[in-house]
């Protein structure tokens, strides 16, 4: 499998993976690549909680899957392990819509004959990504009482060191209305 571009190369957010161009050919994205992230809800998704944690981006930026994933897994076997599936409730709030593109450049020998240059410099898709904007939720933890809040923070702050850039951990309690 090919090496992975540093984030460094898509972290702004800029204009969307659509093409503007007056020959179709080179107006769309040929493929999408496939989404990477296996499960969106985890933990009891039929019970609702009436303390909730949320993982809030400090800036503008562009989120990989990859990332997210990363981070999803983290704080799901944290929390799995701890509090066991029936007490909490993981959602990822954020979708990676975002196609991101590369334009490969062949070096060395043979590679005038090979590659385009800039002159087709569209780029084909290798990735997805989510676009967060400054105080957007990326995950969301609901537990059951004071006891779970230690356990689902230090899973947000593990989950935290995987993603890009700051993120900070709102506590959000909701009293049951009926």
């Amino acid at each position: 499998m090919a090496k992975i571009r540093k984030w460094v190369a898509y972290r702004r957010l800029e204009r969307p993976y659509t093409r503007v161009s007056k020959y179709r050919k080179k107006a769309y994205i040929r493929i999408t690549p496939n989404i990477k992230i296996a499960r969106f809800n985890m933990g009891n998704t039929k019970k609702t909680f009436p303390i909730h944690l949320h993982l809030i981006s400090k800036e503008d930026l562009q989120i990989r899957q990859n990332a997210l994933d990363a981070a999803r897994m983290t704080c799901n076997k944290l929390l799995e392990s701890t509090l066991t599936p029936n007490n909490y409730h993981l959602l990822i709030r954020t979708y990676p819509h975002h196609v991101l593109r590369e334009n490969p450049l062949a070096s060395g020998a043979g590679a005038d004959r090979m590659s385009t240059g800039m002159s087709a410099a569209f780029g084909k898709p290798i990735g997805m990504a989510a676009r967060v904007r400054k105080g957007d939720e990326i995950f969301t933890v609901g537990v059951e009482n004071d006891a779970a809040i230690k356990t689902a923070s230090e899973a947000l702050r593990k989950a935290r060191t995987k993603l890009p850039k700051g993120c900070t951990i709102i506590i959000d309690r909701t009293e049951n209305k009926k």
